[in-house]
């Protein structure tokens, strides 16, 4: 029995001794090495100060560049995540960045990147996060964005994107969290996006968007996952429709300043998760319904700024917002 113990303690040794070598003496693939030292050259040493060395995952001298996340695969390594975030970068979106094809994370948020994103990033079929917002991108989105098959977070806000909402983003049938707010995009909401099984959180407030919330529920059996959804400050006009009621996992609803008319269907008071409403700054009219204030999850109902009934009330103690508010609200 010792005996059989002291072979399977050597075996084990030894083998963990060859995964030892083999990690050693792996080498960064050229590609990855070519595309990170492009990049650097391109923002600067001043921003990335720590990136030391010629290879961007380290050698037995130097420890990896901040920011890059390496993996091993067979006898190389490779580039799998790029955090690069709230570091001052000055410039254009580094087309470099889509060359690391084994990227699952890309984080450049809260930079000054400019300019458009390029269609090659449709490259990096394994990003599962794409996070470039806080900057100042410009242009449409290319169309491209649709074959990242694996996205799961997409972060889009706070740029300078304006045209159509691709609806290449309906391709992205693992996405969860689709953030487009504080942009210039224009046209309406892609009616596909529903289709979107996992999706959970869309916002879209803050851009310059038109159509109707019916045109946006158009397909049936949409947005099933759907948990929080922000429509406002754009232009939708027209009535809600009894179909919002069909997205039964909802727990927020942003609708404030829009130009949406009719009264508010009693219908939505049947969404059982509903704990955040806002219908103000619209042009809504009639009574509130008497079942949104029995409503055991609703803690905020915003209705100011609408022809309501003077009996309407709203829920949640909450200060009234004006349109001058907006801009240091958002």
């Amino acid at each position: 029995m010792a005996l059989r113990l002291s072979l399977s303690l050597i075996f084990r040794i030894y083998a963990l001794s060859l995964l030892l070598i083999n990690v050693s003496f792996a080498k960064t693939l050229k590609r990855d090495v070519k595309a990170l030292n492009e990049i650097k050259r391109l923002v600067g040493w001043r921003v990335v100060y720590s990136w030391v060395g010629d290879d961007p995952c380290g050698d037995k001298h130097l420890p990896p560049w901040s920011g890059v996340t390496c993996s091993t695969v067979g006898n190389y390594r490779v580039v799998v995540k790029l955090e690069v975030f709230s570091m001052s970068i000055v410039g254009k979106f580094p087309t470099a960045v889509t060359k690391l094809l084994d990227l699952t994370v890309l984080d450049m948020h809260n930079n000054k990147l400019t300019g458009p994103v390029p269609s090659e990033i449709g490259r990096l079929k394994r990003l599962k996060t794409l996070n470039l917002r806080w900057n100042k991108l410009q242009n449409a989105l290319p169309p491209e964005i649709g074959g990242l098959k694996s996205l799961t977070y997409l972060y889009l806000s706070f740029n300078n994107f304006k045209g159509n909402i691709p609806k290449e983003l309906a391709n992205l049938h693992e996405l969860q969290d689709l953030h487009l707010q504080e942009n210039h995009f224009t046209g309406r909401i892609p009616a596909e996006l529903g289709t979107l099984q996992k999706l959970r959180h869309l916002d879209v407030g803050s851009n310059h968007l038109v159509g109707s919330i019916s045109d946006l529920l158009r397909i049936q059996g949409c947005f099933p996952a759907l948990r929080n959804l922000f429509l406002n400050n754009n232009y939708f006009t027209g009535e809600l429709p009894n179909k919002l009621a069909n997205l039964t996992n909802l727990e927020m609803l942003y609708l404030s300043f829009n130009k949406l008319t009719g009264a508010i269907p009693s219908a939505l008071a049947n969404i059982p998760r509903l704990t955040n409403l806002h219908l103000d700054h619209n042009l809504f009219s009639g009574n509130i319904p008497e079942a949104f204030y029995k409503h055991p999850n609703l803690r905020e109902m915003y209705i100011e700024g609408n022809a309501f009934k003077t009996d309407a009330k709203a829920i949640g103690a909450h200060k009234v917002l004006k349109l001058s508010d907006v801009d240091i609200l958002v």
